[in-house]
């Protein structure tokens, strides 16, 4: 079961939402497999990283995404998907990151949850 989340918040989200690219886990476990480049970025605090990720995920926290993307060598056309615990931090950050420039970003839809349910590849303690 998700989380309640306030008006505002939502408000946020959906607006991002109508402006990005999203995906789902199903289309996660494809790309991660058509051999093109792929980068995948985990947006959720330190902790949540740290008890379990997508395997070879890069941690770049949602409050420090927009200070510190630019610090990795990557071009602005490179193939990015972002996610979180559900997809409504991803959304804003994928938006964050159109805004700067970014070409190729989606937000996983989904989420952690998500990947989990997809069965994809974890790190776990």
């Amino acid at each position: 079961m998700g989380k309640t989340h306030s008006p505002r918040f939502l408000a946020i989200v959906n607006a991002a939402r109508a402006l990005i690219e999203e995906c789902e886990a199903a289309d996660l476990r494809n790309m991660m497999g058509d051999g093109e480049s792929l980068v995948v970025v985990d947006v959720r605090e330190a902790h949540e990283y740290e008890a379990g990720h997508l395997e070879g995920a890069v941690h770049i926290g949602k409050g420090v995404l927009e200070r510190d993307i630019e610090k990795q060598d990557w071009d602005d056309n490179t193939r990015i998907v972002l996610y979180c615990g559900g997809g409504f931090r991803s959304a804003i950050a994928a938006k964050a990151l159109q805004d700067m420039g970014w070409t190729n970003v989606r937000s996983l839809w989904g989420g952690w949850r998500g990947i989990q349910a997809e069965g994809l590849p974890l790190w776990q303690p």
